[in-house]
């Protein structure tokens, strides 16, 4: 198995308390930043910050769609990590900054595929999960510039 990753990262205008606030609220803020590329986003217990469990579906490509059910973790303060049941996908959502500016990283990794279809994998399913991950920042940065 091959580890894939992607990364995007936006600068916020918006304090780094209101940021992190936004991002750890799956019962609220989540579902209105989510993108077209998201379906049946449920909370299914907690909902904000570690302790959460939110079941969503991503739709990657046309005929790729991953059934998430994602456990919320907080390792640190300003870092919230949604580990997947259904796989192997990790996304790391990292929220740093000072005065009224906010960094927002989130990175995303998973074991590829081998062989061919590996290759294909590594290669494409960054770029594309990372223009996600683009939009779903500039989805948050619209609801907490506010």
């Amino acid at each position: 198995m091959n580890q894939v990753q992607t990364i995007a990262e936006r600068t916020v205008n918006a304090p780094v308390d209101r940021v992190r606030a936004a991002v750890a609220d799956y019962a609220g803020t989540r579902s209105k930043i989510l993108t077209g590329h998201y379906s049946d986003y449920a909370v299914q217990s907690g909902g904000t910050g570690a302790g959460t469990v939110a079941h969503w579906k991503l739709r990657a490509t046309k005929k790729r769609v991953r059934d998430c059910v994602v456990e919320v973790s907080e390792p640190q303060a300003g870092t919230l990590v949604e580990a997947d049941r259904n796989s192997t996908l990790i996304t790391t959502w990292t929220v740093d900054g000072a005065g009224e500016t906010s960094t927002v990283r989130l990175a995303t990794t998973w074991e590829g595929a081998g062989g061919i279809g590996g290759f294909f994998e590594r290669t494409f399913a960054p770029a594309g999960l990372r223009r996600i991950h683009d939009e779903l920042l500039a989805n948050l940065a619209a609801e907490v510039e506010r």
